[in-house]
């Protein structure tokens, strides 16, 4: 059987190294990599799978092609499968490329958590979404603390994000500030914050190999998942967070309603910012699609220094993936700025230069922002002299990264960081709660 795996530099990776890598039954003949999912410029990201990872059968590695190149690919090697492996994209969408395929000439094919899911040694409390952008992070955080002030040592596994040589990735620990000196701003927005909190944070390509690593130190894993991606290993406790602020979008994305109908425990999350009717409407869809535990929760924002916010013209920079691809209209930097009293919301448009004033006309639902995208250097580049354009008194910074450490600007930056606040107890209840679960 000969395969088309199409993915964005991550899961497809994953569903390569644990369904069809060793099989001689099975001829993976590319992967092709879709725009704007986690990539940032094409030109950057590998144009190939390294053989070292590939395994016997692949002794030049597998060659990875534009998502566009989809229908001459299955008709030059003759696809029989076409497996989709990426995530945080509409039902629409899935089955448009399913159409493409079919058209094509291939079977079109999704891999499931019972696929895909790994078995590891020590207890894992797996955290996923059903978009991009729920609040995941602000749980896993909070969970790992809880863990390790009970005594148990934590590590925190993070989806792929492989921009680099895959090879030297396979497996990342992360630990220190100085293990973030080369990695992307995406990155950091995912790390940055554990390590602040003494947790080490596993990544990387062959996640046997990243479970192994990160089981073989820790009592516990806490699985931080990205976008609204299934979890890599079978968890012993699925939380799940839903988002009011995007009602309409609790069901009818992939593979976040997966998740949803599959978890143990549902959260929902950001209900001090959103209205009443939208609260009891995610609800009742989240009902009727499981019959798990439901909490509800708030997403809670604080700044350094709200003095230097309050009266003045704000520019704010949000994280990129919220907004881009998770469709998001703002974060927790907008809401920091109107809670602590901001003037005005400045509109970066006029001002942006590069790949900043790209990613803007790509997403025109974004005003009066900032997607703090980083993929590249060129991208970091365009950040800073966009920033520096800006007429504006200071920048809020609602990214979970220290935006200032990879930015050198002259206006003040002010930093907010947001937490979550269960409505019934706070994270020793609610592992309590599920102590028989994991444990």
């Amino acid at each position: 059987m000969r395969v088309l795996i199409v993915g964005a530099a991550g899961r497809d990776y994953h569903d390569f190294n644990t369904v069809f890598r060793g099989r001689e039954d099975v001829e993976v003949v590319a992967f092709t990599q879709a725009p704007g999912q986690n990539l940032g410029e094409l030109e950057a990201t590998n144009e190939r799978y390294p053989a070292s990872l590939s395994g016997e059968g692949y002794p030049d590695g597998i060659p990875i092609e534009p998502e566009a190149r989809l229908e001459d690919l299955v008709r030059e090697h003759d696809v029989d499968q076409v497996v989709f492996s990426y995530s945080d994209v509409s039902f629409e969408h899935v089955m448009r490329l399913a159409s493409r395929a079919e058209a094509a000439g291939a079977d079109f094919r999704l891999l499931g958590p019972d696929s895909i899911q790994l078995s590891v040694d020590v207890p894992v409390l797996a955290v996923n979404a059903v978009r991009t952008g729920c609040g995941k992070s602000q749980v896993s955080r909070g969970l790992a603390a809880e863990l390790d002030g009970r005594g148990y040592d934590v590590a925190v596994v993070r989806e792929p994000m492989p921009y680099g040589n895959l090879t030297e990735r396979r497996v990342q620990r992360f630990a220190t500030h100085e293990d973030l000196e080369d990695v992307t701003i995406e990155e950091r927005e995912e790390f940055e914050q554990h390590i602040e909190r003494g947790h080490v944070v596993y990544a990387g390509v062959d996640y046997a190999d990243v479970f192994d690593a990160a089981s073989d130190e820790a009592d516990v894993i806490v699985w931080d998942g990205g976008n609204n991606e299934l979890a890599f290993a079978k968890p012993d406790l699925l939380v799940v967070l839903v988002d009011p602020l995007r009602p309409d979008d609790t069901t009818g994305y992939h593979p976040g309603e997966t998740n949803l109908r599959r978890a143990d425990v549902v959260v929902s999350n950001k209900e001090n910012s959103a209205d009443r009717e939208a609260i009891e409407r995610v609800e009742q869809t989240v009902r009727e699609h499981t019959d798990a535990d439901y909490w509800h929760a708030d997403s809670v924002v604080t700044v350094d220094g709200p003095e230097r916010i309050e009266g003045t013209r704000v520019l704010v920079v949000e994280d990129g993936p919220t907004l881009t691809h998770g469709n998001a209209d703002y974060g927790a930097g907008t809401i920091a700025a109107k809670t602590y009293g901001a003037a005005a919301l400045v509109d970066p448009r006029p001002h942006a230069v590069g790949t900043v004033a790209d990613t803007l006309a790509n997403y025109p639902h974004l005003e009066d922002l900032l997607p703090a995208v980083g993929y590249s250097d060129q991208q970091v580049a365009d950040l800073e002299a966009t920033i520096e354009n800006v007429d504006a008194d200071c920048v809020v910074a609602g990214t979970p990264h220290d935006l200032g450490s990879v930015i050198d600007v002259d206006i003040p930056i002010v930093r907010a960081h947001y937490r979550v606040d269960f409505h019934d107890g706070d994270f020793g209840t609610f592992l309590d709660t599920y102590d028989d679960e994991l444990f």
